[in-house]
């Protein structure tokens, strides 16, 4: 079948596409050991700066919620900053670059964080496993501090901050990351989430903390700026929830009223929650997939009026021109797994355009 489809131009929200080919956020730990963006970060972003939209990897609103070793920022003038380049470089090859906003919540440890910071989550639950450190190798993650009512407030804040700050950075938009196991994740999750305020207990209680921060978010830079991550039923990082299903259908009723600029979803890792057609229910018009395909799926998802645009991670990580690839149906390279979190530019920003 023809990918025609995908090269056709398309409005989600304020976010004027040239396609309908995303790149997908994808954590490749090239900052440095501060939070702060280095160059080659503007070389990998701009030689993909033919994609319709890019949403950049996962980034800390605050330092409380970096999760891994080398992860970006977006708290300090430094790091703003240094995300200009970035934005800069990705614009002025004619491409359109959001950020995702990732706190890490109880996925934190303190040999990743500076001296005295600590980790929070909703309820006081370690999660099971290990994480790399530069520091110190594979360590175990902390044992989280339940958060205040008042510190929740807090938190929301912060993130309403980070829009702000990703707005100063050139980025066109934010997306806010709800799934994976981070700490809007660990809200929904009746695993993780035993709270007894108005922050935990019920269903709606359990999702009012993502959609306070989606709606301070878009209070900050306008609702058409702003979309948000879910993957239903997802398991990572020790993460559980009694019913997802319920859970991600109330999280798309309630945000299916806001004038969002997507919802980027998902299918549920085992299949079981059509995800894609439920969220199709809330999101008609505005609606990111992505999960496994390739050029060929991604233009019959399309056709199919499954989505408004498809999302591409592994893809994009050997492809830095994935869109012309798929133009003139080239073949597609293969990434280095070694390389896929070391600092440095090898396996990150030396992977050739096709010849």
């Amino acid at each position: 079948m023809s990918l025609q489809k995908l090269f056709t131009p398309y409005q989600l929200g304020d976010l004027q596409l040239s396609n309908r080919i995303v790149m997908a956020p994808l954590t490749r730990n090239r900052a440095d050991s501060s939070g702060i963006p280095t160059d080659i970060m503007a070389d990998y972003y701009s030689q993909r700066a033919t994609a319709g939209l890019i949403v950049a990897e996962g980034t800390w609103p605050v330092v409380i919620g970096q999760a891994y070793s080398r992860q970006p920022g977006i708290e300090t003038s430094e790091q703003i900053s240094a995300w200009r380049k970035v934005t800069d470089a990705v614009h002025n090859k004619g491409g359109r670059i959001v950020v995702q906003i990732m706190h890490g919540g109880r996925i934190g440890c303190k040999a990743i964080k500076p001296d005295g910071v600590e980790t929070v989550a909703p309820s006081a639950i370690t999660a099971a496993g290990e994480v790399y450190t530069d520091s110190a190798g594979m360590q175990p993650y902390d044992q989280p501090r339940e958060l205040t009512t008042e510190q929740v407030e807090e938190v929301v804040q912060q993130h309403k901050q980070a829009a702000l700050n990703a707005r100063a950075a050139g980025f066109d938009g934010v997306e806010l990351h709800c799934t994976s196991g981070y700490l809007p994740m660990q809200f929904l999750s009746s695993g993780t989430n035993q709270r007894v305020d108005q922050y935990g207990g019920s269903l709606e209680n359990r999702v009012r903390f993502p959609i306070e921060c989606i709606k301070c978010m878009s209070d900050a830079i306008g609702s058409g700026r702003v979309g948000f991550r879910v993957r239903p039923a997802s398991t990572y990082n020790d993460i559980h929830d009694d019913d997802p299903i319920a859970t991600h259908m109330e999280l798309f009723r309630q945000t299916s009223t806001m004038n969002l600029a997507y919802a980027h979803v998902m299918l549920s890792p085992d299949k079981s929650f059509d995800a894609y057609s439920r969220a199709r229910e809330f999101f008609p018009d505005n609606l990111i997939i992505n999960d496994g395909f390739d050029g060929h799926s991604a233009a019959n998802a399309i056709d199919e009026n499954l989505s408004d645009a498809v999302s591409f991670g592994r893809h994009f990580i050997a492809n830095p021109d994935l869109v012309q690839r798929f133009q003139g149906d080239k073949p597609l390279a293969d990434f280095n797994r070694k390389t896929l979190y070391t600092a440095g530019a090898v396996g990150y920003s030396d992977y050739p355009e096709a010849s």
